[in-house]
């Protein structure tokens, strides 16, 4: 094998092993989240606003539901009011999660941990 070939295989090793080691750490990241989201979580204070065609609201329902975390949620296509909620947030896509007052757009278990773990808001726009 060539010095070049060489080189150029070293790199591609060390990208699939990041890529790998990235991978494992949010896999872990998720599972270990789940127990913490769920004991502070309550009934009524995480509301999905979603898209029937959203992936990313069928991975956060799908976490919601293995990990038992109560969640209320509407579709924006389906939901009059909930269309007219999801414009008024002027968000730029779906999911969106109201937690406690608090907007978070798209889906992340950890930044769903941290907002459970903030004092309540006060927000009109909270359903």
């Amino acid at each position: 094998m060539s010095g070049k070939r060489r080189s150029l295989f070293g790199l591609v090793a060390a990208v699939v092993i990041g890529v790998a080691a990235m991978q494992g750490f949010s896999w872990w990241s998720r599972e270990r989240l789940g127990p913490q989201v769920a004991a502070g979580a309550q009934p009524g204070d995480i509301h999905m606003i979603a898209s029937v065609t959203c992936a990313y609201c069928a991975v956060a329902r799908a976490w919601f539901v293995e990990n038992s975390v109560p969640f209320t949620e509407c579709e924006i296509e389906r939901d009059t009011d909930c269309a007219a909620t999801y414009n008024a947030l002027m968000a730029p896509g779906t999911p969106v999660l109201l937690v406690r007052g608090r907007r978070l757009v798209g889906f992340s278990p950890q930044s769903l941990a941290d907002a459970l773990a903030t004092p309540r808001t006060s927000n009109p726009a909270t359903p």
